[in-house]
């Protein structure tokens, strides 16, 4: 659609987007104070239409009018949607530490939080140690033991070796007490689907530390082993959090498993870990449905089960032999102190958390978290999404993902509120729930907006809590995160990119900087970022470029080991080197635009982000090559769409007889492979496209480029979509 300059907008144009002739007629003469005050495009311009003028119960349509009309020929593709201000600025965490540190830190280059940040950012990577120190005093972690140091050259870590030494527990740090945290704070906020209209139930910092402690407790009745692993395969519930968190505080290492897993997928997992016992639930009840969880963890061969009924104490089915109930597991602890536990005192470098993120080999990276890595996720949100005590955080997500843990020690290292939705995200359960709850940071992926925008569910309900908003797992459209901001009166979104072996972002955004829909403002602190020319070499800081990313591999929280793949391989072999140390393999390609902006592409190799989940191409291809004995073979690749958003799954196909490949029923092929995807994979998977090509291109080693069948696709403006 063709938009108008501001100046040009007419009543009749905003009549014919919905509105009533007399709203029409204020919003044109408002906006015709708007454009004399401060000039009919711009920055400043859309700062004042988006607070001023624009509400959530108006249609969409007014506001791309007036974003749209107001950038219209606007120099950048990365228009800002979002302009702090000084007021603001210097009541978020940085901004307090910037203005009462800032001259010491940045001498005669501090101005204000503002204009300073850019400087504060490159601080944080020429000087880690004191920049780290800080964080560590203004988020109160607590060590049994204090590190030596808080970095050291290591010859065995690239990056040099952080807080060695060091002895604490991060389960420990979120339960323990201080000046930023009391017994009586809010902990977790929880609703179950299906009672909307009832209050939101609310835990306090001193029954979590209780419930954490009883099932500490009763982890120690199994006779495992410190050190062992133990699976978690649940929805993010208030029991899984605490579960999560006990199994951590007890010493033991946590197996990460999303509940849409099939059993095939499970079973992996489990046998990457090593998992000595699992905790998981009878079934997911979604609406009127109840989706089977135990069954699977059963067709897993899974190890000892401690399962939790969804619905009260009743289990919908008969328990095998030899699992535990959940009652019957806490019924065993029977020590005088149920309520408490002493945590167990451990190295730094001890594994908490083991995750897994998709490689190319076709079996999942198994990447351990140690008790480091909360450290980094949290330090995120408190530098970048500001979360603070007293803040409520909301994120649709699952501790199968990194983002489940990272909401738990975002939260509670804070001293803020976890607020968890046992339900479907998408409807208006969950809009009233972020209103009910009094939501002030939701983080979101672009399919759930999607979906909300589409439906309009969020119509009706108070979103003006909502500080900022953030997003991950997948790239994001800017008409529908222009359509999010206008939910909560043009409040930011924090995009954020990293990975599970990050433990947090490495990109991202930051509320003392403008804010452009789609876009990342900064690296995230403490991290340097890398854009490689086609030869492999990094592009001049600052310059405008496209390339595929690498990371100074000086950066707090990254992993330092995997448990089935040589770490060293997989992010340093044949990577250049910069500064005298060899940097760290991402695979994202990215661009950093002309108005200072880094944008995301997609990844640079053969590994895809379907929903928010990294999957290789080659698991995909294994499956689908399996569907019609008519196959010769395939190509799974990504496309992200023209208008913006995630990745579409395109399959390529090969067929034994050229011949007959055009009798061949496409749609019966597509339904297939969407078939063994959801079965044997994930049942979130869905192809897109389906496109019979003769043969696949390869390179001369036989390697097969997808890249050229991205391109292809991509040049051809369309697919053959059956």
């Amino acid at each position: 659609m063709e938009y108008q300059p501001l100046d040009l907008i007419t009543v009749d144009e905003i009549s014919a987007v919905g509105v009533p002739s007399d709203d029409a007629e204020r919003l044109c003469s408002e906006l015709a104070a708007i454009v004399a005050e401060h000039g009919s495009s711009g920055p400043e311009t859309w700062k004042s239409i988006s607070r001023r003028l624009l509400s959530p119960d108006q249609p969409f349509a007014v506001h791309q009018m007036m974003y749209y009309g107001c950038y219209k020929g606007y120099y950048s593709d990365t228009p800002p949607a979002w302009i702090p201000d000084r007021e603001t600025a210097v009541l978020t965490n940085i901004g307090k530490l910037l203005e009462s540190r800032g001259k010491e830190l940045l001498g005669l280059r501090y101005k204000d939080p503002i204009s300073s940040f850019s400087d504060f950012q490159e601080f944080s990577t020429l000087n880690p140690e004191a920049y780290w120190k800080m964080v560590l005093e203004e988020m109160r972690i607590s060590f049994f033991v204090q590190p030596s140091c808080i970095l050291q050259e290591n010859p065995s870590f690239p990056g040099g070796q952080w807080f060695p030494g060091a002895f604490l527990n991060s389960a420990w740090n979120c339960l323990n007490l201080n000046d930023k945290k009391s017994l009586e704070d809010v902990a977790v906020i929880w609703r179950d689907e299906g009672y909307d209209l009832l209050p939101v139930h609310r835990m306090t910092l001193n029954e979590l530390r209780a419930e954490v402690c009883l099932v500490a407790n009763a982890i120690e009745t199994l006779g495992l082993s410190k050190g062992s692993a133990i699976a978690i395969d649940m929805p993010m519930t208030v029991n899984a959090v605490i579960i999560y968190l006990a199994i951590v505080l007890a010493g033991f290492v946590v197996v990460s498993i999303a509940d849409s897993f099939a059993p095939l997928e499970i079973s992996t997992r489990l046998t990457i870990s090593s998992a000595k016992a699992i905790f998981t639930q009878d079934f997911i009840p979604r609406s009127d449905k109840k989706l089977p969880l135990y069954s699977r963890v059963i067709d897993a061969n899974a190890p000892l089960a401690i399962v939790i009924p969804a619905s009260g104490s009743t289990f919908s089915c008969e328990l095998r032999t030899g699992d535990i109930s959940w009652l019957d597991f806490l019924g065993r602890v029977a020590c005088s102190k149920p309520n408490e536990y002493d945590a167990e005192k451990q190295p730094v470098d001890a594994f908490t958390n083991i995750l897994f993120s998709s490689g190319t080999t076709g079996e999942p990276k198994a990447i351990p978290w140690t008790h480091a890595t909360p450290i980094k996720a949290a330090a995120d949100a408190w530098c970048h999404m500001d979360v603070q005590k007293g803040d409520v955080v909301a994120w649709p997500t699952n501790l199968g993902w990194m983002m489940g843990p990272w909401l738990v020690y975002a939260t509670l290292l804070n001293g803020a509120s976890m607020a968890l939705y046992n339900g479907s995200p998408l409807g208006s359960g969950f809009a009233k729930f972020v209103q009910d709850a009094k939501v002030t940071m939701l983080g979101v992926v672009p399919s759930i907006v999607r979906a909300w925008k589409n439906a309009n569910c969020t119509a009706g309900f108070d979103w003006s809590n909502i500080r900022c908003f953030s997003s991950t797992g997948e790239a994001s459209s800017v008409n529908e995160y222009l359509w999010l901001m206008g939910r909560a009166h043009y409040k930011p979104v924090i995009e954020y990119c990293g990975g599970t072996e990050i433990g947090g972002g490495f990109v991202t955004g930051s509320l003392q900087q403008p804010q452009a829909v789609s876009a990342f403002s900064t690296p995230a602190m403490g991290c340097n970022l890398l854009i490689l020319d086609s030869d492999g070499n990094p592009l001049p800081r600052n310059t405008p470029g496209i390339g595929e990313l690498a990371l100074d591999p000086t950066m707090f929280g990254s992993s330092t080991t995997l448990l089935n793949a040589d770490h060293y391989d997989v992010y340093f072999k044949g990577m250049p080197t910069w500064n005298g140390k060899v940097l760290r393999r991402h695979g994202d390609e990215f661009e950093y635009t002309a108005g200072g902006y880094y944008k995301a592409h997609g990844r640079a190799d053969d590994t895809m982000n379907l929903g928010g989940i990294k999957i290789s191409s080659i698991e995909i291809e294994r499956v689908c090559n399996g569907v019609d004995e008519s196959i010769l073979e395939t190509a799974a690749f990504g496309l992200p769409p023209s208008g913006g958003g995630p990745e579409q799954l395109v399959i390529a196909v090969v067929f034994k007889d050229q011949t007959l490949s055009s009798q061949i029923n496409m749609d019966q092929l597509k339904q297939a492979f969407n078939s063994a995807l959801q079965k044997k994979l994930n049942p979130l998977f869905k192809v897109s496209s389906v496109m019979a090509v003769p043969s696949l291109p390869r390179t001369a080693s036989n390697k097969v480029m997808r890249r050229v069948l991205r391109q292809q696709s991509s040049q051809l403006g369309k697919l053959s979509k059956f």
